[in-house]
């Protein structure tokens, strides 16, 4: 069974349990020969669903047959390369950060990389103590947790935002000395919005060299996010409105020319779809008119977004 644990600000643990997959390792039929024509096509399969990240998954392919490759080195008898996994995400809001992570930790698990491949989503709260010693009491004990699997950190930079004296500064220290320690079986992941992050660094510039794969998650272009939008009308079994398309877009063309940490991308667009769907029922329910066609299409009228955040 696969397990994700994610702590909540209240102090609460949601604990979920999934059955793992266990990888074919001689793929058989029509997944054989894809997998000689590419190589990748594991990677290809596990981020289809991603829109856009371009640069993204051809650094996770460089990951993949990083690892790919030392352990056939190893197979024939030659030195395996060390191989350091830590991370550091940088992006905005809705990019994908979480889901990839989450992604990465179920993929590692695959390739042997992890025992457990279990997920862990923590922030400030869950690291920082209130008293000398809490801190890296907690931290361990996070850490503990992680091992065997991915140890998520979102929003990191707030970690050294209380200076010198502040016990963010010994979750940081503590989760180090644990980076170098159990590096073999445990990936930290340190996430957050691009400009803080690269503050954090250099507020803390030892850490540069601790996280050798830094991925960066870019901001969806405007069709990138139509296209998200589509695909999440489609998996609902709606379609679009040409109307409902042209209105989306001019809102997003706007709404990126004022964005701040406030638009959150993928995110965003969910949101919209969600209330729309909701706004499309009470439209369809007040004309009494349940053809399929009215059943299925959100027209400009649904697409609204008073209440958006």
């Amino acid at each position: 069974m696969d397990t994700q644990v994610t702590y909540k600000k209240n102090g609460q643990v949601n604990v979920m349990l999934q059955e793992s997959r266990v990888p074919t390792t001689k793929p058989q039929g029509k997944a054989s020969n894809s997998y000689l024509t590419n190589p990748f096509q594991t990677i290809d399969d596990e981020f289809d669903e991603f829109i856009g990240l371009d640069q993204l998954k051809g650094t996770i392919k460089e990951i993949y047959a990083s690892i790919i490759v030392n352990q056939k080195r190893q197979e024939a008898g030659l030195k395996p390369s060390k191989q350091v996994l830590h991370m550091m995400f940088k992006g905005n809001p809705g990019t994908g950060k979480t889901t990839v992570a989450r992604k990465l930790a179920k993929l590692f698990h695959e390739m042997d990389v992890l025992s457990k491949g279990h997920f862990i989503e923590a922030e400030r709260a869950d690291l920082v103590g209130e008293y000398i010693g809490h801190t890296a009491q907690k931290t361990r004990d996070l850490i503990k947790k992680a091992i065997g699997g991915v140890l998520f950190v979102d929003e990191a930079y707030s970690l050294a935002r209380g200076g010198e004296k502040d016990f963010g500064k010994e979750a940081i220290d503590t989760m180090v000395k644990h980076m170098e320690d159990s590096h073999n079986d445990f990936i930290l992941v340190l996430a957050g919005y691009p400009t803080e992050m690269d503050q954090f660094l250099r507020l803390n510039p030892g850490l540069q060299s601790r996280f050798p794969i830094i991925l960066e998650f870019k901001d969806y272009t405007i069709e990138e996010l139509l296209t998200i939008a589509r695909k999440m009308v489609s998996e609902r079994e709606y379609v679009l409105a040409k109307d409902a398309e042209w209105k989306l877009k001019d809102h997003l063309i706007r709404k990126q020319q004022i964005k701040g940490h406030s638009f959150s991308n993928g995110r965003y667009i969910r949101n919209i779809i969600e209330q729309s769907i909701r706004k499309h029922a009470m439209r369809v329910m007040k004309q009494n008119r349940y053809s399929h066609h009215e059943l299925v299409t959100l027209t400009s009228k649904d697409i609204t977004f008073e209440t958006i955040i």
